[in-house]
């Protein structure tokens, strides 16, 4: 006999008592009185001995602990009794344990084994049923274990459906002990399912029997037979059946809580963790590793497991294994303890920064801390295998070397990698050490971040090792079954049970790959404990699976062999077996949820190694091995991504993540393969930039601008790009743009796509783009909004390429089966039928997955080894392989091999608000090739729907494309929910061209009555439409056009004519001009807000907006670029000095700052500028001329480039300077503009003899002396120029020039005027341009054809000089006269707004428009005739236009509105123009005007221009009141007998066929309507009565009286509820409707935020609902729990509580808040603020906790809202309001905005939160105080999980600026407008909400 020694570790010596042997044998154990220590032994017979290993007396054993002894029993099923689970060292702890549970099987009761996670639970029950040898039946409790895996389980055998006992009816039935382990992970209506066995010893089972107590059988065979018993079913419970439930206590861990009537029928016993002596003694005797290290291990371990650590929030630490580090420990003794100890306890990846102090201050305490800044160095070399199962490893450990024995594959091949795509770095080489140390003694995970190499890593190390991998693709709804065993159905019909990859590698010695540990349910992955721990496994068709020793042990005991076993449903684990896990790193400090899955339980599965991201020279190194040369290209790249990785910001970080290895590795393969792309469009396109929230595109672009990585300038037009991108194949080739590939020839062409598309450049780009990645063999992700084609492109895209395709579509309810199989049930057989992923693995085709976003993200991560390595799992135990490893699986017959022409192209909609979809690209993006697929730019969305609808006007598709366009924006910004899409406006363009006259503003209802009943939704939908011209709700008859006047008839007012024969040569002077260009100039483009001005009713006003421009800005002048098609505005300002280039068409503008390019505006001096557009090829230059400084400039808007022109020399320039700054008064130079779209203009100065005429074609400026000084140059043609002296006679000049355009010559003559009858002498303006031969014979009524020139003048409208200036003969001058104007008194002055003009008449406010005949002129309000203006309007206007039409001989005033603001310097302006306007004419007979206010208005004044554009407004309207009829035609049957007139029904009754009466509709031969046969039509009047809108809308005055009256009552009782006077509630809401708007839209995202999270969810085992296609093979053999019901997903038990997430606005209330809001209104933007938050958040309080808090001078901490009392009705949020203000007007000075932030980002942490934010609202003018930049910033990151922003709203000069450029990426915002600050707020909450769910 064996005999084997069982006690207390190391008692020998140690004052317990001795052991003695006596002379028979035995062995005796003496034990003093005051020390008991418990001894064990099996007695058999009279004999007391310990326990032996076999049993070879016949005479029954008794097992004794301490004083307590049982008798043991023959096992009739010893292969059942668990074997090699005691130790050779019994600690004392455990015997007290065992001597325990001995206690409670004499007495017949259950036990409950509680304590913390780790295997020591089950470690001693397994323990104590080997020690009295009773057989176990042992199930692992899951979430998804159902009554019939304890009970009885229905299979199918020969047709018949049986039913199988399980564990807790076998071990009944057998006398078995029932090992229930995971009690709290089971659902709490499962386990009461064996309360009555438990309670009573009875049962009801489904196949009808009955189990019965022991005592109660006996009793019934007393009376009754066995046969009776039998025939009724009864089955005795055998009297030494047992359950030992194992359990955690709940509610410290995460499980369901016991059931009260379940607890009360177990015995408990706590079982925990040995005592420090006894655990220390294990260590030493299991390890040889020095004894003071593991001491001091042991010594931290217990630190954390103490009760003060469990009190600061520590997880426990995993002492079970321990032992596994103190083995390597041995192996290698100068490994890192710290390192050991971190692979147990990864406590910088599971805990905040506050615990891991606490955790690092332990490690200090007990000399283990050693900072890992400095990786050791270390390599690992593995030789061939120097025995079976095993392989030696040679380690190198910083200079030392140790070899090692791992377990090794099966595989034949060498041990050592063989040629793949992998690089071996230094950091790899020592973790891959790390790995093979791990690999040694345990199962091993990898932590990292996506894209890291962790599977590259893995792969690598079973390369090394010879393993086969099992990739096992774990997801968030994957049961126990998935992991373990899958039930399926043979060929016959019986059902069986087929092993999972796992089991497989477990019984194949295989590498089982466990990918993505994060995602699946914690109580899931605990079911492989066992598996994991002691390596055994019970499956669910009763196999097991033993750890070899075990199995050999059985094998040999029992003298079994292999196949005996095998029918016994017992298997070996190959001892090369092992588990790897991969995860992403848990968030520290995560609430709860998947981010903090890394429980304590799963702390002791395995040991963990943090797989970091490669350094810089390490990522450099792989790239330039993998891709060669690619290195030095992507240095600045690289330098991006690491100051990604560094940084402290979570944004920051999180844009980090997607460009992981993987993403930088498919970067460098793209530029080597097309090496002129642009780095910054890879990150954009790597990070999906489109649609990153905002503050997280901020950050990205200011971390890409301060790497230097900036955006290639795209030089070319959209014409250009229309031209260049385009597609075609031709001779078997396809070119997209300038990318060329072959076309596939499929064995098929019928999945190939062929679809209508219209091509436009932007689809093109993106399929040139995706051509580019499909051509380097990568998978695709399509992502954008709803609608906005990506299916057409991908389709377009594959019908060019002519690749096959297959198509999935998938929701919410896809499942992982269901992605790869559809389940059938045909004739009884579960049939499982390739779904079309399959397919396309088969067959090489296109796998297209659509709306992957719907999908959950645990089921579509299955798609990640697909698509990595090519390999996956199907449901039907299939395996999908690469090509390159089919060799490997070649003899296997369920093997797929994938195809090499095999891709994914994936499509999703954007992540975020409003979809709320799963975030499919934060979850897989970077494995995939990201395209973002935004809606066409305007140019190509209206050439794609001018193929749609080829007869819509072009002007109508701009005005839909352009309001489309702002209401995505508004979608992107979160100020509507809906992204209204391309597919939209295809859907109106296309019911347009089939009903034209259906009218643009019913056809937008198609789409927009969707939001007819969200009134805030529908208000901001009417204001955009309204804003791009759609008139929805204007009537035909909304027309207002100024009234036409009477123009006086024309009259001859002189007759001028050239003097004979004094004709003079002037001296003629020429240099060439020269172009010094200024050295830079600040230049921003930005959006134009332009509005239609005909939305509501038509007018002569077309459009309006406003330019960017600070309130002390003064509009000097505005000039017209008129281009072919598209015309160019610009304006100047002073004061000062700016330049703004508008494009109308493309609504956008660039603003050039020009205040370093003229002098300063600071004194007396007030530049007066004059701006001249330029033609040819100039056209988009201008000229600007300073009339005082005679300065003049030559700007290109385009290239924002700034040339001086200069005329003089150096020292002439120099002795004017000096002049004008010492001259007191000086004349000034003025310019003549009249050809400057000729490039030719006049510079001058007045009473001076020069001009100097500048011809910017060659390049010369050339100077003319006069004969007298010229007050006025005008420029009647190129070579003709009228010039007048002081005493305003006229001269004609004439200049000659040869061929190089060099003038010769200078004529000049005398221009006689002569005055026709009582006509005084006028000092006319001459006018640009001609009259029209027509529009000349109506102007003066006769019939002329004759050049001529438009005059104006004070004393008429107008006139005509005809023959002016070719003819020499007498020219007649035509004047329209005008009354003189009357005189306004000073009291009618002030009530208009008026002042006196103080200047002469200004060019700039008159336009001639030649093509309509018109001259317009911009008159005050006092310059216009009383009858105009009506009687008692209040005037709100600027002033007026004076349309002068001289061919119609009409006269109109139209109303011009009054600015925006009003400039305070009111003289400077009417030096300018007196009547706040300038004005210019446009290419289309237009008018551009600009008031004072920076508004900018076009008009149309033509009148058969204003008729056409009319009649398309109307047409806008449609006609959708007219009335309706039904028409119905149909065949009579009867035929046509002759046309008669039929009766007349003197009734006038209407009549519908009969062949009878005239008038009638329908019918046959008599005159009518709708008929046929009948001599003439005939309408008898019979009208179809329908009620129009208006009626419908005209609801009788007093019921709207009523409804008005009810809600003022209604209000009013609001208000005495809540104690507020009616001057309080509109003072309240004042404040209150300018936030509204942003208020809402916030409210709506929060809303849907909370619906998304109320998504109800799949509950499965349900026995009514839908069927569960995973439980066919259930419902095949009658199981009930075969559906599934939604319901509210509840938290996870155990799950610690939602927290809210707390924000604290802190808000500058000091006195430059009051002081300076009336210049800028910043408290006015402070309390706007504050009543965004207060309205938004109300009734969102569980969730939201915030409070406001102010600081000044008096403090920084002045409570204004407190967390646990926020306002609740309007009079308390007006109390916030008036607090605010007050304190602002009576607070000290000072300026405490550093403490204030400091102090809220300390503070709000203290209140337990999921999420922090603060926000603070201040000036920027903290120089002022002594605050730097530096200072702030780091008050803003203080705290790492506070969110801290700092919104400037007040500013001098650039501060602002400033500040945000020295403060962290997205942490800081500029809003100097009132309108900004809400929607800031706004973006701060949606995006940080929005990332986190």
């Amino acid at each position: 006999m064996v005999v084997r020694m069982i006690s207390h570790a190391r008692l020998v010596g140690n004052g317990l008592g001795k052991l003695r042997v006596l002379g028979n044998g035995l062995i005796r154990w003496p034990c003093s009185e005051s020390h008991l220590a418990l001894g064990l032994g099996v007695k058999s017979g009279d004999n007391m001995r310990w326990f032996s290993s076999q049993t070879t007396s016949a005479d029954a054993e008794t097992v004794s602990i301490g004083d307590v002894s049982m008798k043991l029993k023959k096992s009739t099923h010893p292969e059942l009794v668990p074997k090699t689970y005691l130790p050779d060292s019994i600690p004392q702890t455990t015997l007290h344990h065992l001597r325990f549970m001995l206690q409670k099987d004499i007495l017949g009761q259950d036990l409950f084994l509680i304590g913390p996670p780790g295997p020591h639970k089950r470690a001693l029950a397994m323990q104590y049923l080997e020690l009295t040898n009773r057989e176990v039946e042992y199930i692992a409790l899951s979430r998804d274990t159902t009554e019939n895996d304890l009970k009885q389980r229905r299979e199918i055998r020969q047709g018949n459906a049986y039913h199988i006992d399980q564990c807790a009816v076998k071990a009944a039935i057998h006398g078995r002990v029932l090992v229930l382990e995971g009690i709290e992970k089971a659902e709490r209506n499962v386990l009461p399912v064996l309360n009555n066995l438990l309670e009573n010893r009875e049962m009801l089972l489904d196949d009808g029997r009955f189990l019965v107590s022991s005592e109660r059988y006996e009793k019934l065979l007393k009376d009754y037979s066995e046969e009776e018993l039998q025939e009724w079913k009864m089955v005795r419970v055998n009297e030494n059946f047992r359950v030992i439930a194992i359990g955690l206590p709940v509610p410290r861990y995460q499980g369901n809580p016991l059931d009260p009537p379940l607890r009360s029928r177990f015995q408990a016993r706590d079982v925990n963790m040995l005592p420090f002596k006894q655990e220390l003694e294990h260590l030493y005797a299991n390890s040889n590793a020095p004894p003071d290290v593991l001491s001091k291990m042991l010594s931290f371990a217990f630190t954390l497991l103490s009760k003060e650590s469990s009190t600061l929030g520590l997880p426990d630490f995993p002492i079970c294994n321990l032992d596994k580090v103190a083995q390597v420990l041995a192996a290698c003794p100068n490994a890192s303890v710290m390192n050991l100890l971190q692979r147990l306890y990864p406590y910088k990846l599971i805990l905040p920064k506050d615990g891991q102090s606490s955790v690092e201050d332990a490690l200090k305490t007990f000399e283990l801390f050693s900072p890992l800044d400095k990786e050791a160095v270390a390599s690992a070399v593995v030789s061939n295998a120097t025995k079976a199962n095993s392989a030696s490893v040679e380690i190198n450990y910083n200079g030392s070397q140790h070899v090692i024995q791992v377990p090794r594959g099966v595989r034949e091949e060498r041990l050592q990698p063989t040629t793949e795509q992998f690089v071996m770095t230094a950091y790899h080489d020592a973790f891959t050490a790390d790995l093979l140390q791990s690999h040694m003694v345990h199962d091993f995970a990898l932590l990292g971040t996506k894209g890291c190499g962790k599977s590259a890593v893995v792969n690598h190390l079973a390369k090394m090792l010879g393993y086969q991998v099992e990739p096992i693709m774990l997801y968030q709804d994957m049961t126990a079954r998935d992991l373990l065993q899958q039930r399926r159905t043979l060929a016959d019909g019986d059902t069986t049970w087929m092993p999972s990859p796992l089991v497989t590698a477990a019984l194949e010695g295989s590498l089982a790959i466990l990918d993505g540990l994060h995602r699946i349910n914690a109580g899931t992955l605990a079911i492989l404990q066992r598996l994991i721990h002691d390596r055994e496994l019970t499956l669910l068709d009763g196999t097991r699976l033993l750890r070899l020793d075990r199995y050999e042990s059985i094998k040999q005991e029992q003298g079994l062999t292999d196949t005996e076993l095998k029918e016994r449903g017992i298997y070996p684990i190959h001892p090369s077996f092992r588990i790897v896990g991969l995860a992403e790193p848990p968030v520290a400090g995560a609430g709860s949820g998947e981010k903090r899955w890394l429980t304590p339980e799963l702390l002791t599965m395995f040991l963990y190694h943090h797989m970091r991201p490669l350094n810089m020279q390490e990522e450099t190194s792989v790239l330039e091995t993998l891709v060669p040369g690619s290195a030095s290209q992507l240095q600045p790249l690289l330098k991006f991504v690491h100051s990604l990785r560094s940084s402290a910001d979570p944004t920051v970080l999180s844009l980090s993540s997607s460009l992981s290895t993987r993403q930088l590795l498919r970067v460098a393969r793209r530029l080597s393969r097309y090496p002129g792309e642009s780095l910054h469009d890879a990150v954009h396109k790597a990070c999906l930039a489109r649609f990153l929230p905002p503050m997280a595109k901020q950050a990205l672009d200011q971390h890409l601008e301060e790497a230097k990585i900036s955006k290639r300038e795209d030089t070319s037009t959209e014409q250009n790009i229309e031209r260049a991108i385009t597609c075609g194949v031709q001779g078997g080739k396809l070119r997209i743009g300038s990318t060329e590939t072959s076309v596939h020839e499929p064995e098929s062409a019928v999945m190939v796509p062929d679809i209508l598309f219209y091509e436009n450049a932007q689809h093109l780009t993106v399929m040139e783009d995706m051509l580019k990645d499909f051509m380097l063999g990568e998978h695709l992700l399509l992502v954008g909004n709803q609608g906005v084609g990506k299916n057409k492109v991908v389709d377009r895209f594959l019908q060019l390429l002519n690749r096959p395709r297959e198509y999935l579509q998938l929701h919410r309810d896809t499942t992982v089966q269901l992605l790869t199989l559809q389940p059938t049930v045909k004739e009884g057989l579960i049939v499982y039928e390739d779904s079309p992923l399959v397919r396309a693995v088969k067959l090489g085709h296109v796998l297209v997955v659509d709306e992957a976003d719907k999908a959950p993200t645990h089921v579509t991560c299955i798609l990640k080894s697909l698509v990595e390595s090519g390999e996956m799992i199907l449901a039907d135990g299939r395996r999908i392989v690469a090509p390159d490893d089919a060799d490997m699986f070649a003899t296997r017959d369920n093997v797929i091999v994938m195809h090499p022409d095999f891709r994914m192209i994936v499509l999703a909609n954007r992540p975020g608000f409003p979809f709320l979809g799963n975030d499919f690209f934060g979850a897989l993006g970077d494995i995939y090739s990201c395209h973002a697929v935004d809606n066409p730019d305007k140019s190509s969305e209206v050439e794609m729907l001018r193929k749609y609808g080829p007869d819509v006007p072009v002007d109508t598709m701009e005005k839909l494309v352009f309001a489309f366009s702002d209401l995505r924006s508004m979608a992107d910004e979160g100020l509507i929910s809906y992204p209204y899409s391309t597919r939209e406006v295809v859907n109106m363009v296309r019911h347009l061209q089939k009903f034209p006259d259906e009218g643009i503003v019913n056809v937008v209802r198609n789409v927009f009555d969707f939001d007819q009943y969200n009134q805030e939704v529908k208000e901001t939908i009417i204001n955009t439409m309204h804003k791009h011209g759609i008139p929805i709700g204007a009537r035909t008859d909304d027309v207002t056009l100024a009234a036409e006047l009477s123009l006086p008839a024309p009259v001859m007012t002189s007759l001028w004519n050239l003097s004979s024969g004094a004709d003079k040569l002037c001296p003629v002077e020429f240099r060439e001009l020269t172009l010094k260009e200024h050295s830079w100039v600040e230049s921003k483009a930005y959006k134009l807000d332009k509005v239609d001005a005909r939305s509501s009713r038509f007018t002569e006003q077309q459009s309006y907006w406003n330019i960017s421009m600070h309130e002390s800005n003064i509009v000097a002048d505005v000039a017209v670029t008129i281009g072919e098609e598209k015309d160019t505005v610009h304006v100047v300002t002073c004061n000062p000095v700016s330049l703004h280039t508008i494009y109308p068409e493309k609504q956008n503008a660039m603003y050039m700052d020009l205040f370093d390019v003229f002098p300063t505006t600071l004194g007396a001096y007030r530049p007066k500028l004059k701006i001249l557009p330029l033609g040819q090829q100039l056209s988009g230059c201008v000229v600007l001329h300073e009339e005082r400084a005679n300065l003049t400039w030559f700007i290109n808007p385009e290239t924002t480039t700034v040339s001086r022109i200069q005329m003089t020399t150096f020292m002439e320039s120099l002795t004017d300077h000096v002049a004008w700054r010492f001259q007191d008064e000086k004349q000034p130079y003025k310019i003549a503009p009249e050809c400057s779209y000729e490039n030719i203009f006049i510079l001058y100065q007045y009473g001076s003899e020069h001009l100097n005429v500048v011809d910017l074609n060659v390049g010369l400026s050339f100077t003319v002396t006069l004969p007298f000084g010229a007050s006025r140059i005008q420029m009647a043609a190129q070579d003709k120029w009228m010039a007048t002296d002081a005493d305003e006679r006229k001269h004609l000049l004439t200049s000659t020039r040869d061929k190089s355009g060099v003038i010769t010559a200078c004529k000049i003559q005398a221009l006689n005027t002569k005055p026709v009858g009582d006509a005084q002498q006028a000092v006319d303006v001459l006018l640009p341009g001609e009259l029209e031969s027509n529009l000349l014979s109506k102007a003066i009524g006769r019939r002329i054809t004759s050049p001529n020139r438009a005059l104006t003048s004070a004393d008429s409208y107008a006139s005509v000089a005809v023959g002016f200036p070719d003819l020499t003969s007498e020219i007649e001058v035509f004047s329209f006269p005008r009354e003189p104007l009357q005189e306004v008194s000073p009291q009618s002055k002030d009530s208009l707004d008026i002042e006196q003009p103080t200047s002469r008449h200004q060019l700039s406010t008159v336009a001639f428009l030649p093509s309509s005949g018109q001259v317009v002129k911009a008159l005050p309000t006092w310059k216009v005739p009383p009858n105009v203006i009506p009687k008692g309007s209040k005037q709100d206007h600027s002033g007026y236009l004076e349309v002068i039409d001289l061919a119609q001989h009409k006269l109109r005033y139209i109303p011009i509105p009054a600015p925006a603001s009003r400039s305070p310097y009111k003289s400077w302006l009417q030096e300018i123009s007196d009547s706040n306007v300038v004005i210019s004419p446009k290419r289309d007979g237009g008018l551009v005007t600009v008031d004072t206010g920076g508004c900018v208005r076009l008009w149309e004044t033509g009148v058969s221009d204003l008729e056409r554009s009319l009649v398309e407004w109307r047409r806008m309207l449609g006609s959708d009141d007219k009335p309706l009829q039904v028409t119905i035609e149909r065949e009579s049957g009867k035929p046509v007998s002759g046309p008669k007139h039929g009766k007349v029904d003197s009734t006038g009754a209407p009549h519908v066929g009969g062949n009878t009466w005239a008038g009638g509709t329908g019918g046959r031969d008599t005159p009518g309507l709708g008929g046929k046969g009948g001599p003439y039509r005939l309408d008898a009047g019979h009208p179809v009565y329908q009620v129009s809108d208006a009626e419908k809308d005209a609801v009788p005055e007093e019921v709207k009286k009523a409804a008005r009256e009810m809600g003022q009552k209604a209000f009013k009782e609001r208000l005495r509820e809540i104690e507020m006077s009616e001057y309080d509630a509109e003072m309240y809401e004042k404040f209150a409707s300018n936030v509204r708007h942003q208020v809402k839209s916030l409210r709506v995202i929060l809303d849907s935020l909370q619906a998304k999270e109320k998504e109800r969810q799949w509950k499965r085992n349900e026995t009514t609902g839908d069927l569960d296609d995973q439980k066919l093979i259930e419902g095949l053999v009658g199981e009930k729990g075969i559906y599934k019901r939604r319901v509210e997903q509840k938290p996870e038990p155990g799950s610690p509580q939602e927290k809210p997430k707390r924000l604290k606005l802190v808000v500058d209330v000091s006195g430059s808040m009051y002081r300076f809001n009336g210049l800028d209104g910043r408290l006015e933007r402070s309390m706007e603020a504050a009543v965004m938050v207060m309205e938004a958040f109300e009734k969102y309080e569980q969730k939201f906790k915030y409070d406001i808090t102010g600081h000044s001078g008096d403090g920084y901490d002045l409570a204004l809202v407190e967390s646990s009392r926020p306002p609740t009705n309007n009079k308390e949020r007006l109390n916030v309001l008036k607090t605010m203000h007050a304190h602002s007007q009576f607070c000290y000075s000072g300026d405490h905005t550093l403490e204030a932030i400091r102090h809220a980002v300390k503070s709000i942490t203290k209140d337990d939160a999921d999420e922090y934010f603060v926000v603070l609202l201040s000036d920027a003018n903290l120089d002022r105080y002594g605050i730097r930049p530096e200072k702030l910033a780091k008050a803003l990151t203080a705290e790492e999980k506070v969110n801290a922003f700092a919104i400037f709203i007040g500013t001098l000069g650039n501060q602002a600026e400033r500040l945000k450029k020295n403060l962290p990426a997205g942490r800081s915002f500029i809003c100097l407008d009132t309108k900004e600050i809400p929607q800031v707020l706004q973006t701060i909450f949606t995006s940080t909400l929005l990332a986190s769910p």
